[in-house]
């Protein structure tokens, strides 16, 4: 089978994408399929664009690694000037046309918030993972948060403020009860999230955001557990138990600043539970084929939904790889069946179009 696989993009999580497709595109070679990875957003030039040429390309070492720095994007779009202007690279759009279907390893800003599912599906392109409406429901923390509430699934309380400068600052330092979690209602790996236990920690987050929408959600105290489901069914659930800190980006992508359990170390009625409130919510996203969620158990036993993530990390350090593995899937079988969805999706609409 001819596959595309996308990377890297114009994100904050570009990093951490190229590592997803760097393996993705390992693991589905050593499966026998033609496999081509490129990034995103910087593309290929037109003498590069051939596809067959790009199934024999060597996958290159450096992506699998993730820095503990986020990337700077703007030094990104300065050493790329012909990017300037979009956010899909050269021929990007041509070689997915040109494959039987595409990879999506991309994560954050334009790669999983429904703009790519969207140029793929008026194309006639057939991807991985959820469509657009999902993608770009469950990319909005506030919108996921109103649906899974609806859903029944208990969410931490929350709500919504423009910080437009030092007036909007002023009022949600006398305003907002600490502790709080402060982030952005669109990031991803923890970018952007802010534990604030301080008044002074609370300005240091509002100063670095003046301009932008913000999340105050409730702060649980408790264990993080984490959970995917993979074609329907949930998977097995994950503890994190970092070294310090939280759950940072760094602690996420860099071997030894977190310990990871699964199965989580909870009662089987809870886990049960969790697995229920991760489909529901996926449900009422319109999620399908696999995704992963967070959760957070109170001291009281309380299990509380905090965000989805559509097109979880696929790395070496990745939880959503980590669960499937505890559930008898390895990594290259689990590359493999979400490739076998999207195909069973191509399928049905050429059948459909038959009739």
């Amino acid at each position: 089978m001819n596959i595309l696989v996308l990377a890297g993009g114009y994100s904050p999580e570009r990093n951490v994408s190229l590592s997803s497709g760097a393996m993705i595109a390992g693991a589905l070679r050593a499966k026998g399929h033609q496999v081509a990875l490129i990034d995103s957003y910087i593309g290929v030039d037109d003498a590069e664009a051939d596809l067959q040429q790009l199934f024999h390309k060597e996958i290159c070492e450096d992506w699998k690694a993730i820095s503990t720095a986020v990337p700077d994007l703007k030094a990104l779009k300065a050493a790329h000037p012909e990017c300037r202007n979009r956010l899909v690279g050269s021929n990007v759009l041509r070689l997915a046309r040109e494959a039987d279907v595409v990879f999506l390893a991309l994560h954050g800003g334009s790669g999983e918030d429904g703009r790519i599912q969207a140029a793929l599906d008026l194309m006639g392109v057939h991807y991985t993972g959820s469509d657009y409406l999902g993608s770009g429901i469950a990319m909005d923390k506030h919108v996921t948060k109103i649906l899974a509430k609806e859903a029944g699934v208990a969410v931490p309380e929350w709500e919504i403020r423009e910080i437009t400068g030092d007036e909007a600052i002023a009022s949600a330092m006398e305003e907002v009860q600490l502790p709080i979690v402060v982030k952005v209602p669109d990031g991803g790996s923890s970018i952007g999230v802010y534990i604030v236990k301080t008044i002074e920690e609370l300005r240091a987050a509002l100063e670095q955001n003046i301009g932008r929408r913000l999340i105050f959600e409730q702060y649980i105290d408790g264990r993080e557990i984490q959970m995917g489901f993979l074609e329907g069914k949930a998977l097995p659930s994950i503890e994190i138990i970092v070294n310090k800190e939280f759950y940072n980006y760094e602690n996420k992508y860099q071997k030894g600043l977190a310990f990871e359990q699964t199965p989580a170390s909870i009662l089987p009625s809870q886990e049960k539970e969790m697995g229920e409130m991760l489909l529901r919510v996926a449900d009422a996203l319109s999620l399908r084929t696999y995704a992963r969620a967070d959760f957070i158990i109170d001291g009281n036993g309380k299990i509380w939904f905090i965000e989805i993530n559509t097109l979880p990390g696929m790395t070496p350090t990745s939880l959503l790889p980590q669960e499937a593995e505890a559930a008898g899937v390895s990594f290259g079988d689990l590359c493999e069946i979400i490739i076998e969805e999207a195909i069973k999706r191509k399928r049905g609409t050429e059948n459909e179009d038959g009739d």
